[in-house]
């Protein structure tokens, strides 16, 4: 199910589809919401960085050891990386990469 919106309101994260109507929430003690693609979302959650689908299920994580998340689009996540921008699949993959 497409995303429409995610955002942070109080201590929860609530997810909306195109109609506005929330789908689920979370619990956002110590999650930063970082990026929202077109089926799921990025947090950063500790020393975590986190992909959930629009059910705030946890798809995968990797770490955020110098890892600055920059964006979401579509089905993938950009980061930057020290000189690299990698792009990320919700998956936590690596699907490419290329001078900052």
């Amino acid at each position: 199910m497409p995303l429409a919106n995610v955002q942070t309101e109080g201590s929860w994260i609530k997810v909306y589809d195109e109609k506005s109507k929330r789908i689920s929430q979370m619990p956002s003690n110590k999650v930063e919401l970082l990026a929202i693609g077109s089926n799921f979302f990025v947090t950063r959650e500790g020393s975590w960085i986190k992909t959930y689908d629009e059910n705030c299920k946890k798809i995968a994580q990797m770490p955020s050891s110098n890892v600055e998340v920059r964006s979401a689009a579509g089905l993938n996540f950009i980061t930057k990386e020290g000189s690299w921008l990698k792009t990320y699949d919700r998956n936590c993959k690596k699907v490419s990469q290329k001078p900052a």
